[in-house]
């Protein structure tokens, strides 16, 4: 069963025009796709709909085997708790510490924090802000709240990972160790979607590439050998 089928779904924000149309997609249960198209062509769109931050206007949308629109409000919460979201615009709590900002999804969870400290302080090193736990996204750059975002994503191993540009605010070095996150991630089950107009990374990657345009998707290019170095 894919972890997600979208069905001839069309989307529009409010009265406008119709900003997705007629996508069809499926996702396989631990596959890696590149989401790619120009400024504008409705990539953000589509990840929104996805996390489901926003409705179809018509169509269907299957979400972990369940129809999204049969779904409660209560549902539809328990069914973005397994989905992990990296936001161009970070959506990080000014209020908390690095380390609490990457822990609230096992928080909400309700994992206790000594049953998750060592996995979070491991994942603050590897996204290279290990002297960084305890300040606070104020001080933070634009790459350094990119990383911290990105870690909040993955620390709780979502089984659906969704990232928007989460290369965008870093250098080449890192865009590639953050990409091997994303890969180990992948490798350990979670089926991954990332949308970025970093063409280099997306070619070494390997993975299939999906490529939205003026709002129409179309069919996977094969997959390539990775080849992150």
């Amino acid at each position: 069963m894919p972890v997600l089928a979208l069905n001839d779904l069309y989307m529009r924000y409010g009265d406008g025009p119709d900003v997705l149309h007629a996508i069809n997609l499926n996702l396989a249960p631990g596959s890696f796709h590149f989401l790619t198209g120009p400024s504008g062509a409705g990539k953000s769109s589509l990840l929104k709909l996805i996390y489901l931050a926003q409705h179809s206007a018509r169509g269907r949308m299957r979400l972990f085997g369940q129809n999204i629109s049969q779904c409660s409000r209560n549902e539809k919460a328990l069914l973005r708790r397994r989905i992990g979201v990296v936001f161009q615009e970070f959506r990080l709590l000014d209020h908390l510490s690095v380390f609490e900002n990457i822990a609230l999804p096992l928080r909400a969870a309700g994992i206790k924090r000594e049953d998750y400290e060592e996995d979070v302080v491991e994942l603050l090193s590897w996204v290279g802000l290990g002297d960084a736990i305890n300040d606070f996204p104020r001080t933070l750059s634009g790459g350094e709240k990119q990383r911290v975002a990105i870690a909040r994503a993955v620390v709780a191993k979502p089984e659906l990972l969704i990232a928007d540009e989460p290369t965008g605010n870093v250098d080449p070095q890192m865009a590639i160790r953050l990409m091997r996150l994303f890969v180990e991630l992948n490798r350990l089950g979670s089926t991954v979607l990332i949308a970025s107009h970093d063409l280099q990374l997306v070619r070494a990657s390997g993975a299939p590439v999906l490529t939205i345009n003026e709002g129409h998707l179309s069919p996977p290019k094969a997959p390539r050998k990775r080849g992150l170095t």
